[in-house]
């Protein structure tokens, strides 16, 4: 499936971005948008210290990034979008780094951060 928004690549979009504020929160993500008169681009923030293990930041990062490839997104403003990850999600609940679970909650927990963001 082709990817419909590209990836914010460059540090300097990443700063500029995040120093525009947070426009949405969940538990565990934190959404910054900036406005852009291009095409829409996303960048992922998933730092070790709120995930330890590499699969588990890499699981992140995947369903970040596959937010890219809905085709609901060619809805949304055009914008840049940078989603960090701000609080570690519970071992206790998903024991495994890479289980279907935590890849469930990721990518509702990801849904519902567009929608907040674009009900903002």
């Amino acid at each position: 499936m082709p990817c419909l928004v590209d990836k914010l690549t460059q540090r300097a979009d990443f700063d500029a971005v995040m120093s525009a504020g947070v426009v949405a929160v969940t538990s565990h993500f934190a959404l910054h948008q900036q406005t852009s008169g291009e095409k829409s681009r996303i960048g992922a923030v998933v730092p070790k210290r709120w995930a330890r293990k590499a699969v588990t930041r890499n699981l992140i990062k995947r369903q970040i990034y596959a937010l890219g490839r809905e085709p609901w997104v060619t809805d949304l403003p055009t914008a840049d979008r940078v989603i960090r990850l701000r609080k570690t999600f519970d071992t206790k609940h998903f024991i495994s780094a890479s289980s279907p679970n935590l890849r469930h909650a990721v990518r509702t927990e990801l849904y519902k951060l567009m929608q907040h963001g674009v009900a903002a």
